[in-house]
């Protein structure tokens, strides 16, 4: 109980972890390819993990997480984010919502402890996943394709590929 507590902690504060997130990948010189992609976008992709944090965690499957952080990865890497700096962001996603964790949740029993702890190892798990498979991403054949052949995908295509690019910074 005390995690969907947590979880619903995290996803109220969604609009703030994202935008210290969003500063913090903005003056990092690690993170400095993501300076190309409009700040406001960013603290968006920020917002959806983090608003969307428990369903990520709690529903979604791993073939799920694949598809979408291969995504993520293709899209990054077609918008010049050298593949060290993506992985770097990821991380500092992660870090992020840890020291938000440690500074607002109050752990007063030992039930709770294990609950947070449990948290942790579960959204380790899943920034794990996400770097490995938009990693993978990287290396997508859909990211290798012409300007020419992008030009030419219908507005379906093209809006689903805009949504998929306002994920996780």
């Amino acid at each position: 109980m005390v995690g969907v507590t947590l979880m619903q902690l995290i996803e109220r504060h969604s609009e703030r972890l994202a935008r210290g997130l969003t500063e913090q990948i903005c003056k990092s010189e690690r993170t400095s390819d993501f300076r190309k992609i409009p700040a406001k976008d960013l603290q968006l992709a920020a917002a959806e993990v983090y608003r969307n944090l428990g369903e990520w965690l709690l529903q979604k499957t791993e073939q799920a997480i694949e598809q979408w952080f291969r995504a993520i990865g293709s899209r990054r890497a077609a918008e010049g984010i050298r593949l060290h700096q993506f992985v770097w962001a990821l991380m500092l996603t992660r870090e992020h919502l840890c020291r938000f964790l440690e500074q607002e949740a109050f752990v007063d029993s030992i039930i709770q402890l294990h609950s947070e702890l449990e948290l942790q190892q579960i959204v380790n798990q899943f920034f794990d996943r996400a770097v490995y498979y938009g990693i993978i991403g990287y290396s997508d054949p859909v990211r290798q394709e012409s300007p020419k052949s992008r030009a030419s995908a219908s507005l379906g295509e093209m809006a689903v590929e805009m949504l998929q690019g306002l994920s996780l910074a």
